[in-house]
């Protein structure tokens, strides 16, 4: 968390609150939020940019400014951005504050702290770590069943391991990949290898239906995932397996189970999948 979904709902969120305004000033509190340049660095040359564009790719947020210069968020598992009065208490988990022209704030709140930021050269994104290696996301035209066929072919991972492998598939974590499987019929400790080609193509439509509801519901909050507004997504509200342990499967009746696969929570249902 946060996942596309939730990432692609602060995009928009910031996009009608922060899009054409300036930052006057950035206040680092957790220097090791900053990858780069160094923390003062950074304050110096985020302060008279313009926020010219917002965009997303994968789980980043892309806030193109002035100057030709772009900054690079990663939100994590429990990073927020808040837009907020500059009277507003300030929580003792906030990283970095924006000031803007408008008067409000900008807060980057990492209650773990291992969310991270650079401001870089536009034309220097393909360093950013992470960012440089991202596979296509399920709405790109890339990303096509003949594309997730080509991926699973011969791998050994497991399915569930292998759609959250950022490098194959932008965008997808842990909630997601549960329910996407869940809507596939498919067990996620298959291995990639292991699947028909129609279930192929029933696994590609469930990733992008999933995708899709999530934005439409504005994200999923079962922990700490809260929009620019402070307001709480409500996909929770229709997932089917994810954090259901016990509960009976919407469609069988059989209680849904919990295991881990590569280390991650992981909810099915033992009987619709296979």
């Amino acid at each position: 968390m946060p996942e596309l979904p939730e990432v692609e709902t602060i995009r928009r969120g910031l996009a009608a609150t922060v899009l054409g305004k300036t930052i006057t000033g950035a206040e680092v509190l957790t220097a090791k939020i900053i990858k780069a340049p160094a923390p003062d660095t950074f304050s110096r040359l985020a302060a008279g940019k313009r926020i010219e564009a917002i965009k997303r790719s994968g789980k980043y947020l892309l806030l193109e400014l002035s100057e030709d210069y772009t900054m690079v968020i990663h939100l994590r598992m429990t990073g927020q951005l808040n837009y907020c009065p500059p009277d507003t208490p300030v929580r003792n988990s906030t990283v970095v504050i924006f000031r803007l022209d408008d008067g409000y704030d900008l807060r980057f709140v990492e209650p773990r702290g291992f969310g991270v930021l650079y401001l870089v050269p536009t034309a220097d994104l393909g360093t950013v770590p992470g960012l440089n290696r991202l596979g296509p996301e399920p709405f790109s035209p890339e990303f096509t069943v003949d594309y997730l066929a080509d991926i699973v072919r011969g791998r050994k991972a497991k399915i569930k391991s292998l759609l959250l492998d950022q490098n194959l598939i932008a965008g997808i974590g842990n909630i997601y990949a549960d329910e996407s499987l869940f809507r596939a019929g498919i067990h996620p400790e298959r291995t990639a290898a292991s699947l028909a080609p129609a279930e192929i193509e029933r696994l590609y439509h469930a990733i992008r239906t999933e995708i899709a509801a999530g934005i439409e519901y504005r994200g999923t909050s079962v922990q700490s995932y809260f929009d620019v507004d402070g307001r709480k997504g409500s996909y929770q509200e229709h997932l089917k397996v994810y954090q259901q342990t016990g509960q009976p499967c919407p469609n069988c009746g059989a209680p849904i189970q919990k295991i881990k696969v590569g280390g991650r929570g992981t909810h099915y249902c033992p009987e619709c999948q296979r």
